[in-house]
């Protein structure tokens, strides 16, 4: 009797070792990052939208080599921290808590025009979609989709790229209404753009200057 009591108590020691093994192992599982050929594809299809899209697209029409740093950088820190999130599972808290840390930031050195913060949701957003682990034909058609209608709006093909100076203009008897066709010609004669509209922002009596805003076309 008391053998069999014995059998029946190492029988259920090693049920529960083997229990707690498949439940160990489970865990680790869970918790373990695989890189494998979807990250190799996803992340090659990110940088390559990417470098199209600002090296192509953006750069040659804009020439702001500063801001090329933080466009990549955004993008391959967002690629990276959507596959983590997606291996690993996180607290719902711990993700927001990591994506309001975005939210949070200020470039209070320099302020970003509305056309620079376009870009940069673009290539956060191409960071996001590659990392979720899409087929690839899916992948490739989201990717190329996103190019080709970043090219088609910001590409002079559709539309027509407008750019805007402030300059400071002496002669103050030019700003009135009347003489707004005037003041153009005059404005396009000494800087040599093609201005199509201006703006005027401050208007100086005591030193007979105005800050205007051009508005013209490359």
């Amino acid at each position: 009797m008391s053998y069999a009591g014995s059998d029946d108590g190492s029988f259920a020691s090693s049920f529960e070792e083997d229990d707690d093994d498949k439940k160990s192992k489970k865990k680790k599982d869970k918790d373990s990052i695989q890189i494998d050929m979807t990250f190799v594809i996803g992340i090659v299809a990110n940088l390559v939208t990417v470098l199209i899209i600002v090296g192509l697209i953006y750069y040659p029409n804009y020439h702001k080599l500063e801001i090329l740093f933080t466009y990549f950088a955004f993008n391959i820190i967002i690629f990276l921290l959507t596959f983590v999130m997606n291996q690993v599972k996180i607290s719902m808290g711990a993700a927001f808590g990591l994506f309001a840390v975005f939210s949070m930031l200020r470039y209070r050195t320099e302020g970003i025009s509305m056309k620079d913060m376009t870009y940069l949701f673009i290539v956060i957003a191409v960071g996001l979609i590659c990392a979720i682990q899409l087929d690839v034909v899916v992948l490739s058609i989201i990717c190329g989709s996103i190019v080709l209608v970043t090219f088609l709006l910001d590409g002079n093909v559709l539309f027509k790229r407008q750019f805007s100076k402030v300059v400071l203009y002496e002669n103050i008897q030019m700003i009135k209404p009347e003489h707004k066709e005037a003041l153009i010609d005059d404005l396009k004669t000494r800087t040599g753009l093609n201005i199509y509209k201006v703006s005027i922002n401050k208007i100086d009596f005591l030193r007979d200057i105005a800050q205007i805003e051009i508005f013209y076309h490359d």
